[in-house]
Order: C-alpha cells, then structure tokens, then sequence
C-alpha cells in the first residue's frame, strides 16, 4: 500500500472507535470486537475470515465496511465447482476469433502476445480488486468460501499472502493498493489451517435482545418499538427449537419489514402463523414451531 493511502485510511479510520462510528453510520450496529477486527483488517492490511451462523450479518460487515471507506465492494460469490475461469480472469475466445479472422483477410500476422493481451482478458472479481486503481483499497469479499473446495482455497493463497496473482501468459501482477480482504463463512466445513493462517479471525455470534432490536430498528425504521421487541424476542425462542435453519438477523429484519407491511404493530400467535415462512424456512421447521404452541413462542402473546 502506498503511504498516501495508508495515511488516508488512517485519517479516515484513526482507531477502533472510529471503525465503530462510520459502520454505525452506514446502518451497521456492532460490538467492540468486531470492530477490532476489521479496525485490524485495514490498518494491517490482514485478510479477516468471519465465520458464525447464517443471517448473523458477515457479510453486510463488507458492504459497510466498503460504504465507511467509500471504497467500491467487490464481491465473490463461491459455490462448489468455482474456478479461476470465475474469480480470477478468463480469455474472450469469440472475441479473439473474431481478431484472427480479420487479421487472415486483411493479410496481417496475429502473434500470441497479441491474442493473449490485456484486450482480451475478461476481469473476474479477484483481479478486479487487485487492479483497482485507488485511492483507496477496494473491499474484497469472498463470501462463503467454505463452498468451494480444497483445490480453490489453495488458489486464494497467493493473493491473501502477497496480494498478487499470476497468469501465464502475462506474469505476476501485484496489486498497486492491495485490497481489504473479508472471508466469509457459515462453517459448513472445516477450511484448511493453511487458509487460516493467513487470516485473522472472528466469530459473530447472534446479538444480544437490545442490540437484535436497535439493528431492527434502523434497518425497518417504520416498526414499532414493541414489533421489534416481540420479534426479537421471538425469533431467539425459535432458535431454542431444533429447527434445520436457526433464524438469524437477516430473518428477523424480513419478519418485521413483512408485519409493518399488513399494518401490524405487535406480534402474537396470529400474527404469527399467518407470517411465519418469513423467518423459518423448511416446512419441518413451520410444524415443529407450531407443534411447539406460537402462544408461548410469541413476545407478548
């Protein structure tokens, strides 16, 4: 990272306090901790793998993150099967028949350095990030990356390392402001220690019932204090149940933006049931909260 950069972010950023403010001021409430960690994330620069429950909010961290820096967010959704063809580049191949038939009619040569030029190299997410020209580092999120597999992870090591990439056919190209890297996990399985080694690290557990209302509050400003409340409430006696898919944050916020829609201001059992598939997600989970009695899950019921 350059020092104008680096004294950039520290102006912008001089102190944990200060992360905690400019997320809060991007509508992200969190603790002390988390705040640390990315506060540690950009000043390092270290990549940061954030691993906890789906819903707990890993990755709008990143989109605040990137919104507090005013930095654009560049994200990388993983899935099984995903290969550098998808995050790193790949070469238009149409495009580069189209250049060696013009080239025949016109008579002229094509070389392999020009068929495999920066002209025909189509920029993934990860060289995107490594490319970009600043002020400021982008945010990179690579988001779930416990679905993809081992051999993908091990691609990632050059650049959560050195913040470079290599592509055969032009070298190792390293990043002039090397990206804020978050690494999101749900822990569908274990990552390799190699991967981690490279990271910090941090788990978001769910919030606390005062910070899961506060978060409600100012994601769905038009709930009521007391919608918020009997959510929040109710969605961590839901967790207590052995549901499949524990609902999170994300899920809460959907059930109340969901209620304040039909011009609900509380929530009880009828509520409840006419609105329960926006926060539990599988048809065991429905039957098992209503076996349970909503009349004694429900806030204020």
């Amino acid at each position: 990272m350059s020092a104008e950069a680096g004294d950039d972010l520290a102006d912008r950023l001089p102190d944990v306090a200060a992360v905690q403010a400019a997320l809060d001021g991007a509508d992200y409430l969190c603790d002390l901790d988390l705040a640390t960690a990315l506060f540690c994330a950009v000043r390092l620069p270290q990549p940061l793998l954030l691993e906890g429950e789906p819903g707990v909010g890993k990755t709008e961290a990143a989109k605040a993150l990137a919104a507090a820096l005013d930095t654009p967010l560049i994200r990388l959704q993983c899935y099984e099967g995903i290969d550098a063809a998808e995050a790193l580049y790949e070469w238009n191949y149409p495009r580069q028949l189209l250049g060696i038939r013009l080239a025949e009619a016109t008579g002229a040569d094509v070389g392999e350095d020009q068929l495999f030029g920066r002209e025909y190299l189509i920029e993934r997410p990860l060289l995107q990030a490594i490319e970009h020209p600043g002020p400021r580092p982008a945010v990179l999120l690579v988001d779930e990356v416990d679905r993809a597999d081992d051999e993908f992870e091990a691609f990632l090591f050059e650049l959560l390392a050195e913040a470079s990439v290599t592509i055969p056919e032009l070298g190792t190209l390293r990043a002039a402001h090397p990206p804020v890297v978050l690494l999101t996990s749900n822990r569908t399985r274990d990552l390799h220690d190699a991967l981690k080694r490279r990271c910090l690290y941090h788990w978001i557990d769910y919030p606390d019932l005062e910070r899961s209302v506060a978060i409600i509050r100012r994601r769905v400003p038009a709930a009521s204090a007391t919608l918020a409340e009997h959510v929040a409430a109710t969605v961590a006696r839901l967790r207590s149940l052995d549901v499949q898919k524990p609902p999170g944050v994300a899920e809460a916020i959907n059930w109340v933006a969901v209620l304040a829609a039909l011009g609900l201001e509380r929530l009880d059992a009828a509520a409840a049931d006419q609105t329960l598939g926006a926060v539990l997600k599988y048809r065991e989970d429905l039957d098992l909260a209503r076996a349970a009695g909503l009349d004694g899950l429900v806030a204020g019921g």
